[in-house]
């Protein structure tokens, strides 16, 4: 028997490291050839590490969380034949199975109602007949909760006087005493900390805090709207769209069955009109489709409009890209947001295609509230929120009528975009939103 090592691989795109995000085995497993064994990410992709060989594990060399560098040992496995490394001894083999195994999580107790002590363990001697069990379990509660109803409190004459002159019903105090005799300390605590609200029958306190390692997507999210809030001076604009007749144009669209090139096309959603009216409105501002290099000092402005639309997935928020946004239709455009957000949300969309915008859509759809503060996707300098649509009544000078309205909440880096700038840029999306045709005119 031989002992076989496994590093890191190169995950490929230059990576140096990875972060380990899920572990797929433990120590002491039989694995065979090609069974996954971890999982790591880098920036925003995960990839899986596939075992070359059979054997069995013998050590993992990370915890979940950690960053790996590529080429550094992760697992150690037990093999039929030389293997590739050099055997420990024994010892060496126990002490780094103990490592190994200290690693993985530690079961959590099972819940407890709050009230509930850990007993001691007992001899056959301390067993205690039945009688005296039934007798302990009449006792009054020391736990801080309210008395059972017709459970009568014990204390001192004194304390009674005491608690009837301050108006305290003595069964919502606490005895501390023995058998939970009630002194005149716990009428000092009682009201030092005030009357507490009776439990509902069926309900208890739920004192549990649980502890959660940030890792993986989420950890990478955290940074960057970290690094985008600590360093990018945000301006918020938020204007009301009338998207009536945009709303009418798209449903007209959508019902017609028409094929383009040989496919028919896609169902139009309110996106691809916004990321044309964007388009439109860069090509009289072509600052806002910009990348700020803050530490150079140099704002890359591009010509190729990259339009990021975030995205919530099961595993967290990701940010696929329509690329040339400027080179495609409404149906293009419409086509390729369908077909990225099912790549996002199986898992499945490439590095390439989670990178390279150049601003952003955010949209929470029809849990988009009335208004919001989107954080800009770093380093770039704008972002469009989408807030829900809404039917309101709209006055037109001489009555109110019911109109289609939604806000677009969208957020500038001030350092490069002036609040005025700002303003032009929004009315412009609103005017080709609120007239529709205009979209299509070149």
């Amino acid at each position: 028997m031989g002992e076989h090592v496994i590093k890191l691989p190169d995950v490929g795109e230059g990576v140096a490291e990875a972060e380990l995000v899920e572990w797929h085995v433990k120590v002491g497993d039989i694995v065979r050839e090609d069974t996954v064994l971890a999982a790591v990410m880098t920036d925003k992709a995960t990839v899986e590490i596939p075992s070359p060989v059979d054997g069995q594990i013998l050590w993992l060399g990370a915890e979940i969380g950690d960053t790996v560098s590529i080429g550094s040992p992760i697992v150690r496995l037990k093999v039929a034949g030389e293997g590739n490394a050099k055997p420990q001894s024994g010892g060496e083999v126990e002490a780094v199975a103990a490592e190994a195994t200290a690693r993985l999580p530690t079961p959590k107790p099972e819940a407890v109602a709050p009230t509930a002590r850990t007993a001691p363990k007992t001899s056959a001697t301390d067993v205690k007949p039945a009688a005296a069990v039934v007798k302990n379990a009449q006792q009054p509660s020391v736990s801080g909760a309210p008395r059972l109803e017709g459970e009568k409190p014990l204390a001192s004459p004194a304390v009674r006087l005491r608690a009837k002159e301050a108006g305290i019903d003595l069964r919502q105090v606490a005895g501390t005493g023995p058998a939970g005799r009630i002194s005149h300390e716990d009428i000092e605590a009682y009201l030092a900390r005030g009357p507490q609200v009776a439990k509902a029958p069926g309900l208890a306190r739920n004192d549990t805090v649980e502890d959660i390692k940030v890792v993986g997507l989420r950890r990478k999210i955290a940074e960057r709207m970290t690094l985008s809030k600590s360093r990018i001076p945000h301006i918020t604009y938020v204007e009301e769209i009338d998207v009536t007749a945009l709303e009418d144009l798209r449903a007209a669209l959508n019902k017609e069955k028409r094929a383009d090139k040989g496919a028919e096309r896609p169902k139009l959603t309110l996106l691809p009109f916004l990321m044309r009216a964007m388009v439109k409105a860069i090509a009289d501002q072509p600052n806002l489709n910009s990348l700020f290099d803050d530490e150079a000092g140099i704002i890359h402005q591009h010509g190729g409009i990259h339009i990021g639309i975030a995205a919530q997935t099961p595993s967290g928020l990701v940010v696929p890209v329509v690329k040339h946004a400027e080179a495609r239709d409404i149906w293009d455009c419409g086509a390729e947001v369908i077909r990225l957000a099912e790549a996002a949300k199986s898992g499945t969309a490439t590095r390439d295609e989670l990178s390279g915008s150049t601003i952003t859509i955010t949209s929470l759809g029809a849990m988009g509230g009335v208004a919001t503060t989107p954080v800009i996707n770093h380093p770039e300098v704008a972002i469009i929120g989408v807030n829900k649509m809404m039917v309101r009544p709209v006055w037109d000078g001489t009555q109110f009528i019911p109109r289609k309205m939604m806000n677009l909440s969208s957020s500038f880096d001030h350092r490069v975009i002036d609040g005025w700038n700002a303003a032009v840029f929004i009315q412009r999306i609103k005017t080709l939103l609120e007239t529709p045709a205009l979209i299509f005119v070149d």
